[in-house]
């Protein structure tokens, strides 16, 4: 949908066409998976793919929001004075929760508001759709209500809405991802202090692709709550001969000193995996900084070979993505982003290549599952901001 079109439908539902547009993007996690509840290190990105928002303040204390996206919803109204989770309003829960957790610490929103939504995150790909509308929502009440409120600590609203107003005990990445993203830059995040650095990613002969596998994660909360037990059992036992907090602290080094003590193989794995992946942000980081893409690609698909052999999380549809991307030519580097059991992977590809890496891995998913995947060409952007519609549409 273009800028012409937008600024049509706001007019039509809201009859008028004076509004302010504000962007949110999407976010993909470039290393670091299944790290973050171990205390250790996450290595995200915004990405051109994300979250519109149209506003204008009403003079009254009604919120009227509309989605592009779910229009059988129609126009979803409530007050300013009962910002309370309504089932049915669906989508427009993201938003009404922004608005209560910014009122709720004292920052005054008097007027109500027309909104309308429209996301380009491809659907169900994982890329965290409602964290960019949290965000999209902050940036622009903060902008329309001249609102002085510290990006960081807006990003944390966004989290406090994800856990307690809908519900979803998620952690701070995909926020701080969206909230804090650069150009063309990843970051280094640790997920418990939220200190980060951002590294530079020079993609001139270089593109992402990120690859759905189309496939439901059913399995994902119950392997994920599994899969954190069993890394706080292996804490625990290795509590007793290192002083460390979390598995994040612990160097492989260390790890393979005392790895032995773990008598339940299993447990064992699971705790390689995330001493071993914490290691390989921290070389993430270092390979950027020298612009070194290949050993980046490296540390990828070594992720990707640990997510799939001590952590178990990846499943036929993720590793027959990645495995048929690390067959290209023009292949940097391959990995499943995410919680695993479905969802997306992503590559770094050539420019020259991307047209024959397309078809052939497409060619190699169908063949090894039995249905498509679906490709999508990501650019690395900047964090939500208010922008000027016709230029960034």
């Amino acid at each position: 949908m273009n800028a012409g079109e937008l600024e049509g439908l706001f007019r039509e539902k809201f009859g008028s066409g004076d509004y302010r547009s504000f962007f949110a993007p999407g976010r993909i996690n470039l290393i670091g998976e299944h790290t973050d509840y171990n205390g250790g290190h996450v290595f995200p990105c915004a990405i051109t793919y994300g979250t519109y928002a149209l506003a204008s303040k009403r003079s009254d204390r009604m919120l009227r929001m509309y989605s592009v996206n779910f229009p059988d919803k129609g126009i979803v109204e409530c007050p300013l004075d009962d910002l309370s989770y309504q089932t049915e309003h669906d989508w427009a829960n993201y938003p009404k929760g922004m608005i209560a957790a910014l009122k709720q610490r004292g920052f005054l929103i008097e007027e109500g508001l027309d909104l309308l939504i429209y996301g380009n995150i491809p659907n169900g790909a994982g890329l965290s759709s409602s964290a960019s509308i949290e965000l999209v929502t902050g940036v622009m009440l903060e902008s329309l209500f001249e609102l002085k409120i510290d990006r960081i600590e807006l990003v944390k609203l966004g989290q406090i809405v994800e856990n307690q107003y809908i519900g979803v005990n998620s952690g701070i990445m995909d926020q701080f991802a969206i909230g804090m993203g650069k150009k063309a830059c990843g970051m280094l995040l640790d997920c418990n202090t939220l200190q980060y650095r951002y590294a530079p990613i020079h993609l001139e002969h270089h593109v992402i692709v990120i690859m759905n596998t189309n496939k439901r994660r059913e399995l994902a909360a119950s392997k994920y709550n599994e899969r954190r037990q069993e890394c706080e059992d292996a804490l625990k036992i290795l509590q007793e001969k290192v002083p460390v907090q979390s598995l994040g602290e612990l160097s492989m080094e260390t790890f393979n000193q005392y790895a032995v003590s773990i008598a339940d193989e299993t447990v064992r794995k699971r705790a390689r995996h995330a001493v071993s992946e914490n290691e390989r942000t921290i070389y993430a980081l270092e390979a950027l900084e020298k612009n070194d893409l290949y050993t980046f690609g490296e540390l990828m698909n070594a992720s990707h070979r640990s997510l799939r052999d001590d952590y178990e999380v990846t499943g036929t549809e993720l590793d027959a993505l990645v495995e048929a991307a690390w067959k290209q030519n023009g292949v940097i580097g391959a990995r499943m982003t995410g919680a695993g059991f479905g969802g997306c992977a992503i590559a770094i590809v050539e420019r020259g290549s991307v047209c024959d890496f397309l078809e052939k891995v497409g060619q190699s998913y169908l063949k090894a599952v039995g249905y498509e995947a679906s490709f999508y060409i990501a650019d690395i952007g900047d964090g939500a901001c208010e922008i000027e519609l016709g230029v960034h549409i």
